[in-house]
């Protein structure tokens, strides 16, 4: 039997994250970037994204099946409680629960940070993400029409959201993910494979 684990991404793991990643931007309107990422550039986004909210990968024997992160929705100030979320899998291992995995923990991990919304932005038509995302209730908020360009074509994103907590007075600090209580986060990643 194969040994699953989820687990908070390091800079070691960029090289077989971006090689999941990689066919995403050169074969698919999911990305819309259109070029391959130095490596370098793709560590310093985990680096980043790292220092504030979850970044984890669904291993199976070791090797990297899947990963999902969140990361800052927007840059003012007042967006500080929102983050927007994104999962990608190894084209090899398709329908077999990792997203829905990686989810469960993610979402878990981000609301005890403090978050109280969470976005996804997809290029559509997608209905495996969108048929996901409604699955963990995140609702249609609406659609930019026409606003990315990419394989000679002009594509619309749907914008859908979750609440993870009521918006009833002021928010408290939210708390970086290396900031979490370590037990928690292991007992959290733990939960889900």
């Amino acid at each position: 039997m194969a040994k699953t684990e989820i687990r908070l991404a390091t800079l070691e793991d960029a090289k077989e994250i971006y090689a999941i990643y990689e066919p995403y931007i050169l074969n698919t309107v999911i990305s819309f970037e259109y070029d391959k990422v130095p490596l370098e550039i793709f560590q310093e986004r985990i680096r980043k994204i790292s220092f504030q909210y979850p970044w984890l990968v669904y291993t199976i024997d070791g090797e990297i099946a899947g990963y999902a992160y969140c990361s800052l929705h927007r840059e003012r100030a007042a967006y500080a409680w929102d983050c927007e979320c994104s999962v990608y899998i190894k084209d090899s291992q398709h329908k077999k629960g990792i997203g829905t995995a990686l989810y469960k923990a993610l979402f878990e991990l981000v609301q005890a940070q403090g978050v109280y919304n969470i976005y996804s932005l997809i290029c559509v038509p997608n209905e495996g993400s969108v048929a996901l995302h409604k699955k963990f209730g995140f609702t249609e908020v609406g659609t930019y029409y026409r606003t990315a360009y990419k394989f000679n074509e002009w594509r619309d994103l749907l914008v859908m959201e979750k609440h993870l907590r009521e918006t009833e007075g002021a928010p408290g600090k939210l708390i970086p993910v290396n900031e979490l209580e370590k037990d928690f986060v292991k007992e959290v990643l733990k939960k889900y494979v």
